[in-house]
C-alpha cells in the first residue's frame, strides 16, 4: 500500500484563530470570543505572558481536580453561552456552526477537522455517477455531516447522545440544509445490523473517541474495538466507488497504527493518505491534534 504521508493544517479561517498554546492550555478565538481551555498536548511554555492571556480571554475552563476533562467555565468578560461562527472554503462549502460552553471543556467544534470537511466536500463533488450514500459514525455535532450534505450526499449521521444529535440538526438548519438521516444508536451494533441486511455505503467517516458509551451503556474502548469495527465497515463499504476517512485522537496512537488497521481490514487501497492533523498558532508553534487515514477509489 503506497500511501502519501501528510501533516495537514486548516488554511486561513476568518472566524477561528489559535492564538497561543503552552502550559497544558490553549488560547483560541471563535468568532468574536476568546477562550482559554486545557490542552494535554501543549507541554511547552506559553509564548505570551499570563497577563496577556487574561486580558484576551472572555472565558476560562477550570478543571476539576480529580477529572481533567470535566469542570466549569469561569466568565472573565461578558459573552453569550451560545453563539455561532461561519466556515467556508474556496470550493464553495459554506456552513454555520453553533457553539456552546459545555461541562467537558468542548464547545461543539474541533477546528483541525476543517481539512477533513474540505476533503469530504471535494470527494462528493467529484464522485462518479450518482451522489453517494455516506455514513458518519461517532458524528458528534455533525460538521462533517453538514459538509457532506452540502455537497449533495445522502447522509446518515449516527451518535449515541441525543443532545449532540439535536445540536447537529441545529447546525444543518443554520447552514440552510435539510434531509440528513439522524440515528441515536451504538455505532458497532448499527454497522453489524447494516452488514447483516446487506446495505452498502459509498462513503464512511469514523472519528471514534478513546472511550465512550452507547445509548444503553454499551462500552467503547478504542484499542479493543476499532479493529473489529473497521472489519465490519469493510463489509458495508461499496467495493466499486467509495471513500473512507478514519480520524483518531489518542496520545498513544500514530498514523502507522491507522495504516496497519486499514490494511488488515481493507487490503490494498487506492489514493491513500495518512498523517497527522495540527493547528498552527499565531505565535508560530504547531499543536498536534490527532491522526488520520483516508482513501478513495477515485
Amino acid at each position: 500500500m503506497n500511501e502519501t504521508i501528510l501533516s495537514l493544517c486548516p488554511g486561513p479561517w476568518t472566524d477561528y484563530e489559535l492564538i497561543d498554546t503552552g502550559g497544558f492550555e490553549k488560547l483560541e478565538r471563535f468568532g468574536k470570543f476568546v477562550l482559554s481551555r486545557p490542552e494535554p498536548q501543549a507541554i511547552w511554555d506559553k509564548s505570551l505572558p499570563e497577563s496577556e492571556w487574561r486580558n484576551l480571554a472572555h472565558a476560562h475552563f477550570a478543571k476539576e481536580k480529580n477529572n481533567p476533562d470535566k469542570g466549569q467555565w469561569q466568565q472573565i468578560k461578558p459573552m453569550p453561552h451560545n453563539w455561532s461562527i461561519s466556515y467556508e472554503n474556496s470550493d464553495g462549502l459554506k456552513m454555520t456552526l453553533n457553539l456552546a460552553q459545555t461541562s467537558f471543556k468542548h464547545i461543539g467544534l474541533f477546528p483541525e477537522q476543517a481539512v477533513n470537511w474540505d476533503y469530504l466536500f471535494q470527494k462528493i463533488k467529484a464522485f462518479p455517477g450518482q451522489k453517494p450514500k455516506v455514513l458518519n459514525l461517532f458524528a458528534y455535532t455533525g460538521a462533517a455531516s453538514v459538509a457532506c450534505r452540502a455537497a449533495g450526499a445522502e447522509v446518515t449521521h449516527l451518535d449515541s447522545v441525543k443532545q449532540v444529535v439535536t445540536w447537529s440538526k441545529h447546525n444543518m438548519e443554520s447552514s440552510g440544509l435539510d434531509g440528513i438521516r439522524w440515528m441515536i444508536d451504538d455505532a458497532m451494533k448499527f454497522i453489524k445490523r447494516e452488514a447483516r441486511r446487506g446495505n452498502k455505503y459509498q462513503g464512511i467517516i469514523l472519528d471514534p473517541p478513546a472511550y465512550g458509551r452507547g445509548p444503553e451503556g454499551e462500552k467503547w474502548i478504542l484499542e479493543e474495538q476499532i479493529n473489529e469495527m473497521l472489519k465490519t465497515c469493510a463489509e458495508i463499504l461499496d467495493p466499486k466507488d467509495h471513500f473512507l476517512l478514519l480520524n483518531m485522537y489518542s496520545l498513544s496512537f500514530s498514523s502507522l497504527i491507522a495504516a496497519n488497521l486499514i490494511k488488515s481490514s481493507f487490503g490494498e487501497v487506492q489514493n491513500a493518505e495518512q498523517g497527522e492533523l495540527y493547528l498552527e498558532e499565531t505565535q508560530g508553534k504547531k499543536l498536534p491534534l490527532g491522526i488520520f487515514f483516508r482513501f478513495s477509489s477515485f
